[in-house]
């Protein structure tokens, strides 16, 4: 038994625990599914499975209850996965460990999956409850919402009876969020021409250390991309050395298109002096550590031999890949102009592959606002024309509209500010929330979204504040016992 399941509120741990043993990173989480649905059926609750994977169960109204409104609690079944370098754990087979560390509680060298593990053990415990006050309850948990909201995607219409829904995959204690960006994937290909190496050399850059995070939460902090910083050092080398002349064998980095990439690589192969790249690297190390130095105090850029390769990109391709790379926007497009301190658009290059004959980028762009999405596609657009590659759009999900008075968000504010002492704040979060999707197909339920602190999601040192889980538990409790009664 997990340290964990000693924390109160005591059941809604013992399902995160449990939540934790079971693998579930996006597209592998079929099993805690399945799982879920059982345990609900054995307790003599309706639950199904959709088209899409969508868990749906329901329980009746406790007594006194059934006149009010129904309600529907929802959260994400998938996590990011994300390890520390030099861990060996397979998200597919290996169980998260959680571990208490002061009022935190991490994972060991991988990410915890509070977001969105919290959430739905919270909606699990409430089912599991014997005392809970609530009307006619459903409980939606929904799939691959990591990997471009997949679930919310495919969601049967009409499947909810609900008019009311609590999102739980807020991440911060004392927040309202009413509203959120919506996103849309950008896969930027460019292709290669190969040729057999007849280089002498063949090294490899290697960028670590640095420490990642939610690409829409934490876009604004001025946390460095991989990507972004290895593709700098590339350019900035060949205009320095434009007679030491190499080619690319391969570049990669990152790893989900929804996190700020840690890590990236490049292989040069080359016939120039090797103590000219060597002292490149050196320099351009000690320059970012001192640009870096509170941002990113663990980076590295170290350089190591590496197996020659029997076939390199082009040389021209190579410069070509490299400056388009340098070029790629990312980061802050614009911030709000109707909202203080709140991001509208921006983008993020999550992953960098070579696939074949072609480099692959995935990016995700997020907007609070459809043009904000369009502006950023024309200029992608602009750029794969002036560049030689190639750019598709996919996956595109829409915001969700703030609304900062309506019956639920209203309630919850009344009965957040009784738990907190203070007034909680109204909130438009940059990133993906599935209530923009779940409105559009269900446009009449009335949503918030609420949850506890949980800091650097999506990386290896995601954390839950363990205080905040309590404050989270006795909000949606208390919110549960006074929903109000249904329409006449």
């Amino acid at each position: 038994m997990s340290e964990i399941q000693q924390l109160s509120p005591n059941s809604l741990w013992k399902w995160f625990d449990q939540i934790c043993a079971i693998p579930h990173p996006s597209y592998q989480e079929n099993e805690l599914a399945e799982f879920i649905v059982n345990w609900a059926k054995g307790k003599g609750f309706y639950a199904e499975r959709d088209e899409a994977g969508n868990v749906l169960i329901r329980k009746p109204a406790t007594k006194g209850m059934e006149n009010r409104k129904k309600v529907a609690l929802q959260a994400h079944l998938d996590m990011v996965p994300q390890a520390n370098e030099g861990s060996h754990h397979n998200f597919a087979t290996d169980p998260i460990l959680p571990y208490i560390d002061g009022e935190w509680v991490h994972a060991t060298n991988t990410t915890l999956g509070a977001d969105n593990g919290i959430g739905v053990a919270s909606t699990l415990a409430i089912l599991d409850s014997d005392d809970i006050a609530h009307p006619d309850l459903e409980v939606l948990l929904t799939m691959t919402e990591e990997r471009g909201m997949e679930g919310a995607l495919g969601l049967r219409a009409n499947w909810l009876q609900s008019e009311i829904m609590i999102n739980t995959d807020t991440e911060e204690n004392g927040e309202i969020y009413v509203g959120c960006a919506g996103g849309e994937n950008a896969n930027v290909t460019f292709p290669i021409q190969y040729e057999n190496n007849a280089f002498t050399h063949s090294y490899q850059v290697v960028l670590k250390g640095l420490r990642g995070g939610h690409s829409g939460c934490d876009i604004h902090t001025g946390r460095a991309n991989a990507i972004k910083v290895l593709a700098r050092f590339l350019a900035e080398f060949s205009q320095n050395q434009p007679h030491f002349v190499f080619a690319l064998s391969d570049i990669r980095g990152g790893s989900v298109r929804n996190a700020i990439p840690r890590e990236a690589f490049a292989t040069l192969a080359f016939d120039g002096d090797v103590a000219t790249l060597k002292s490149a690297v050196e320099n351009f190390n000690g320059l970012l550590k001192t640009e870096l130095a509170l941002i990113e105090p663990n980076f590295t850029l170290t350089l190591q031999a590496t197996e020659k390769a029997s076939q390199t990109f082009s040389v021209a391709d190579s410069q070509r890949l490299i400056h388009l790379l340098n070029v790629l926007p990312n980061g802050v497009i614009r911030n709000s102009d109707v909202l203080d301190n709140v991001v509208e658009t921006s983008l993020s290059v999550g992953v960098l592959k070579t696939e074949d004959t072609q480099v692959k980028a995935t990016i995700l762009v997020r907007s609070l606002i459809e043009s904000g999405k369009e502006y950023v596609a024309a200029m992608l657009k602009s750029l794969a024309a002036l560049s030689g590659a190639n750019v598709e759009f996919a996956g595109n999900y829409p915001g969700w509209e703030p609304q900062a008075h309506s019956e639920i968000v209203d309630l919850t504010h009344k009965i957040y500010a009784e738990v907190l002492g203070y007034e909680p704040a109204i909130k438009v979060i940059h990133a993906g929330l599935e209530c923009g999707l779940l409105k559009k197909i269900y446009p009449n339920m009335d949503m918030v979204s609420i949850g506890p602190t949980i800091k650097n999601a999506h990386s290896p040192d995601e954390k839950v504040h363990i205080p905040a889980v309590q404050i989270y538990w006795s909000l949606i409790t208390k919110l549960l016992a006074e929903i109000p009664v249904k329409n006449a």
